[in-house]
């Protein structure tokens, strides 16, 4: 259904059934918002983890090696 039918479809529908998706929208909304939200302490999270005392965090150059080894100890050992 494409966004103007959805639209036509609401205004033929009864008060407490827009009221019913309105409703439906704004959970559907929390919940979208709150996973972003939870990613970006995640990752904020994970940043922490990378960082050490008194150095630059590492790089994508440092953490190749690393995921490479991680890899080869899953994959063929």
């Amino acid at each position: 259904m494409t966004l103007p039918e959805l639209q036509r479809a609401i205004y033929q529908q009864s008060v407490e059934e827009q009221l019913f998706l309105l409703e439906t929208l704004v959970q559907a909304l929390k919940v979208a918002q709150q996973t972003k939200l939870e990613r970006r302490a995640i990752v904020a999270r994970l940043w922490g983890c990378l960082k050490k005392n008194g150095q630059p965090a590492l790089t994508d150059h440092d953490i190749g090696p690393m995921q490479e080894e991680r890899l080869v100890e899953k994959y063929l050992k």
